[in-house]
Formats: structure tokens, sequence, C-alpha cells
């Protein structure tokens, strides 16, 4: 028996997946105005598909939002080597997802276009602003002088915005900054 509201085949786990990636793409091309239908269509869902998963577009964003954040969040934790016992080794994690991101512009730059997009919704501004408070104690315990901590975080936030602004560093620069980055949590730590 097929399970009514869903693709036949697809798990309730895939499908909300797949609504989550079509509001990505839509959100990125149209913003946070593109239509719940339109949200369905583009994940192969009814709409009552979708409210199954999402009472409305303002769950729907929320929920693009966390998936967003929990994804960045898992990549650092997956990135701490288990032999890095040294402080500094969040923030080592922290800029080697930070800058390996920005190797891909594109990616980057649909990624950041996603994001402003949904920095104007004020329920998201606030969900961001609570993961920016946790990844600010979470680092600040890992162990590294504020001052230090402060100017490796921003270089790998900033070194991962640039494709938003046009900027396409090489390989070769985002490796040097990188390094540079990492060595400067070494020598500290």
């Amino acid at each position: 028996m097929v399970a009514v509201g869903r693709t036949a085949g697809r798990s309730p786990e895939q499908t909300r997946a797949a609504i989550l990636d079509a509001a990505s793409r839509l959100v990125r091309e149209r913003g946070v105005s593109a239509s719940l239908d339109d949200v369905a269509r583009r994940a192969g869902v009814s709409k009552g598909g979708l409210l199954y998963h999402f009472a409305n577009k303002h769950d729907l964003h929320l929920a693009l939002a966390t998936d967003w954040l929990e994804r960045f969040r898992t990549a650092v934790l997956a990135a701490v080597p288990a032999d890095d016992a040294a402080p500094g080794r969040l923030t080592r994690a922290y800029v080697r997802v930070s800058i390996d991101g920005a190797l891909d512009a594109a990616a980057s730059r649909d990624a950041l276009v996603v994001i402003a997009h949904l920095s104007s919704v004020d329920a998201v501004i606030d969900l961001a602003r609570a993961d920016a408070r946790r990844w600010q104690d979470d680092l600040r315990a890992d162990g590294l002088p504020e001052d230090v901590l402060s100017l490796v975080v921003a270089a790998a936030d900033g070194a991962s915005a640039q494709p938003a602004w046009g900027g396409e560093p090489t390989p070769e620069e985002l490796a040097r900054l990188r390094g540079q980055l990492l060595a400067l949590t070494v020598a500290q730590g």
C-alpha cells in the first residue's frame, strides 16, 4: 500500500529532504516569497504531503535554516581529528570546513544567496543568532586566546563569504590562507 501525500518509494525522511532541497533552490531563485505550491511541485509531492512535514511557510523557512546550520555544525564536528587533543582543535576544524567550502565558488555563492534571503525572516534571524552564540561559546571553550580566536574565525568566515562579492581566490590562495590560520591556532595552543 502506498502512503498518501508522498511519492511512492520515498521514505518520510527522503520526502522531507526533497522538500528542503526544493525549498532551498526556490528561495535562491525567488526569495522567501516562493509559494508552498511551487515548493511542492518542485519536490514532486502534493501540497498535502508538504503540509504533513511543514505546517506553513514559516515552519519551512525555519526548517531550511536549521538544516543549513546543522549541516555546517555536523561538518565541523566531523572534521575534528580524533588524535588532536590540543587547544584549538574545534577552531581548526571550523577553519578547514569554512575555507574548504569556498573552494566551490558557485556552490558557496548559491548558499550565501539562500542564507541572505532567509535572513529576511525574523524567526530565522533569531535562530541564527542563537546558533552564533552557541558557536561563540563552543569556540571560546576551545582553549585559544580570545584575540587569536577572533582573528582566525573572522578570517575563515570572510574567506567563505568572498564568492558572494565576486571574489574567487584560487585553490592555492585558499590553501595558503588555511595553512596560515591553522598555524596561528597551533602556535597559541
